[in-house]
């Protein structure tokens, strides 16, 4: 993706920990010579080598995996926090802008077995039901229920390439504690979470 040389996050474990909290992202590849994009859980792990992968699945109904090819290249998308800058809030006559942070994540895919993938469910489960107030547990559940992954089709993303764009005003560095003021004071949890980065950027 196009990113402003003031944009560009290159801080590879800041970008890490950002993929294992916002992990729903977007799988795209080319089906029938059109860009096809699935909403999933995208889970960023790492492999017997050490080499960062994504894991995930999807339905076997889904005609995106009838294109999943070792020598295909995805693009995996991730959507952190955005919000709405306006230029009132700036010293000097600007346009509004907005502010915001995405991650791009480019690898070859791999499909998993069967029991390949059953395993990476039960981690990514596992990894949920953590916050849930009565956690269940791949393993409590019954054979017939578990069937299911037979409608799935799990994968590896092998990473080639991790693009970040952390677009936090960083060219309006005298105006950043009263944008800071502004975002706190609106509700959304955009503006509220873009508030906090804006801070543990702000020098």
């Amino acid at each position: 993706m196009y990113i402003p040389p003031h944009y560009n996050n290159q801080n590879i474990e800041e970008i890490k920990d950002f993929l294992r909290n916002n992990s729903f992202g977007i799988l795209i590849n080319i089906v029938d010579d059109k860009p096809w994009g699935t909403h999933i859980p995208l889970e960023l792990e790492t492999d017997e080598n050490g080499n960062d992968i994504l894991v995930g699945h999807i339905a076997k109904a889904n005609p995106q995996w009838k294109n999943f090819t070792a020598k295909t290249e995805v693009l995996c998308i991730f959507n952190g926090p955005h919000a709405y800058i306006s230029s009132s809030w700036y010293k000097e006559e600007e346009v509004p802008t907005w502010n915001y942070i995405a991650v791009h994540v480019y690898g070859n895919l791999k499909v998993l077995t069967e029991e390949e993938t059953m395993q990476s469910m039960h981690r990514l489960v596992d990894k949920y039901e953590k916050v849930s107030k009565n956690p269940i547990s791949l393993k409590n559940l019954s054979p017939k229920t578990l069937r299911q992954v037979k409608g799935v089709v799990g994968f590896k993303v092998q990473v080639s390439d991790i693009q970040a764009t952390y677009k936090l005003s960083q060219t309006q560095a005298n105006d950043h504690h009263k944008i800071i003021s502004e975002l706190e004071e609106i509700p959304d949890p955009g503006s509220q979470d873009i508030a906090q980065h804006m801070k543990g950027k702000a020098t």
